[in-house]
């Protein structure tokens, strides 16, 4: 009887695989054990110390800011993180050090920097034209948007390389502690005046700098990484393939690309940076919905790959619904938890009463997330299929979409119109993928357990409404204290109940291994 598999629920797929499995788990952990830390780190900085130092412009600043460096790297890339995903098991080789792939992951995104660097001071004035009533400040800092932007560039780029040698550990530490930890500094230094907004922006551009250069460092130092291209391993087929694929996600970057980052510059250009501010503490908040998707999504894209590409229906199949299954739920349960205690968050933040007005848009955007974290394994199913090239008619539908509903949305609803433009968006959006990966590839995400996790939010959202209304209202909880007792003992109630019908629904085979295993140690 195979080995039941409970660290994570993708790890079926590979049971079979047993040189992979140490190392998928390890990395598993490790990187999961990063996006906790990072979290801590994250939140400290968010709730204490952002919403304390810095005013909603200023906050506001730094989101675009970063928004607009992660798209200009974004495009830059001109698609080689997919291409080194999709091409790898092409070239892999030990023998050649894989034939010399890792020369391309450097040389098309530098092509691509200096192509968009091009555009980007040619039609800067445009840009800032948009900006400039509404959010000057954006306008003064506009040109440290190279500088970050490059240095993103290459830290994702030697993610995807690491990804690929099965390392992304010690990336995940650089990007979710690393980085978050130097902007903590940063942002206390600035709070006790030790340095200005102009140092602030520079230490930004520093701490994603360093990033990038101990992450090249990392994977170069094991020695399996070759820098020099194998030109005669290139055939004429491997040529056409991949210039047909790089252009394929050109035009899909323009689009897909875009998209996330829609919101902040929507907002930014028709509100103003202090509601971008408010904005991007409630972003914040929504995306701790996806946080455990994070590693499992990273980690498994090789397998994925390798799947598709052996037309391994079954498999991929079955590695699809187990990580689109098990999101769901670690989201859910995360979505309950928030909305629970959201009053609370607000109520505990420096200067709660003003970010107050976004918790209708953390409620949106977190659902939207909890699509996201759910269905965008789908997704990756078509960028390492035959058919990737029906990518960029997703990503067409989905930034068309975006524009459109901002721009209606947004003057009739304000920020929650933003909000409610990522939500229908992504929903015709992974409508429309979901659909044609399983008429063209016969691939689904879905399955009856989902129906039921869907069912058991429903239920605990409504008792949690009932022990709000009839029962914590007959109290007088108005100390801080009392308040957060009070969201711990029923947050604690209401988990408990959804954990008891998971379990006893048998929703998840892996889940209640782990809790039969937990039980039987207890006993």
């Amino acid at each position: 009887m195979a080995a039941k598999v409970h660290i994570t629920a993708f790890l079926v797929y590979l049971q079979h695989r047993k040189p992979y499995m140490g190392v998928v788990i390890r990395q598993s952990i490790k990187g999961t054990i990063a996006n906790y830390v990072g979290i801590a780190i994250g939140f400290i900085t968010t709730f204490f110390i952002l919403t304390h130092y810095l005013t909603q412009e200023e906050i506001g600043l730094t989101r675009v800011l970063v928004d607009a460096s992660v798209l200009l790297a974004g495009l830059a890339q001109l698609g080689t993180n997919s291409s080194m995903l999709r091409f790898f098991p092409y070239f892999k080789d030990k023998n050649t050090k894989d034939h010399g792939i890792f020369f391309w992951s450097l040389i098309v995104p530098f092509i691509g920097f200096l192509i968009y660097l091009i555009l980007f001071l040619a039609f800067k004035d445009m840009v800032i034209k948009q900006f400039a009533d509404n959010s000057p400040l954006f306008v003064n800092y506009f040109y440290f948007i190279i500088p970050l932007s490059f240095s993103m560039l290459y830290l994702s780029v030697f993610e995807t390389n690491a990804n690929i040698l099965m390392r992304i550990s010690v990336p995940k530490m650089i990007r979710e502690v690393g980085i978050r930890l130097g902007l903590l500094v940063s942002y206390i230094l600035f709070g006790l005046k030790i340095i200005d907004l102009d140092a602030l922006v520079i230490a930004y551009c520093i701490i994603y700098f360093l990033a990038a250069v101990i992450n090249v460092i990392y994977v170069c130092s094991f020695g399996k990484v070759s820098f020099k291209p194998d030109f005669k391993f290139i055939t004429p087929e491997i040529k056409r393939s991949f210039a047909f694929y790089t252009l394929f996600l050109i035009l899909s970057a323009l689009m897909g690309n875009i998209t996330p980052l829609l919101n902040s510059f929507f907002v930014s250009a028709k509100m103003g940076l202090q509601y971008t501010g408010i904005f991007a503490i409630a972003t914040y908040i929504a995306t701790i919905i996806d946080i455990p998707s994070r590693s499992l999504s990273t980690i498994v894209q090789p397998q994925l790959s390798q799947a598709i590409k052996d037309n391994d229906i079954k498999a991929a199949n079955v590695l699809l619904k187990k990580v689109s299954l098990h999101q769901l739920l670690a989201g859910i349960l995360i979505f309950i938890c928030l909305w629970i205690n959201l009053d609370l968050i607000f109520n505990i933040l420096p200067n709660g009463e003003t970010y107050m007005s976004g918790k209708t848009v953390v409620c949106i955007l977190s659902i939207s997330r909890l699509l996201y974290s759910t269905f965008q394994i789908g997704y990756s199913v078509v960028g390492y299929s035959k058919y990737y090239y029906v990518s960029l008619f997703f990503a067409i539908i989905l930034t068309t979409t975006a524009i459109i509903l901002n721009n209606m949305l947004i003057p009739l609803w304000g920020m929650n119109g933003a909000a409610c433009a990522t939500l229908f968006s992504y929903a015709i959006y992974y409508g429309v993928i979901l659909t044609v990966t399983w008429v063209k590839l016969k691939t689904s995400i879905f399955s009856i357990n989902q129906l039921k996790v869907v069912f058991i939010a429903i239920l605990l959202l409504a008792f949690n409404y009932l022990i709000s209304r009839f029962v914590s209202s007959q109290f007088n909880i108005s100390s801080l204290f009392l308040q957060i007792v009070e969201g711990i003992v029923r947050t604690f109630v209401v988990v408990a109940i959804g954990c008891t019908l998971i379990y006893k629904l048998k929703i998840s085979e892996e889940v209640n291994h782990i809790a039969d295993k937990i039980l039987r140690i207890k006993k």
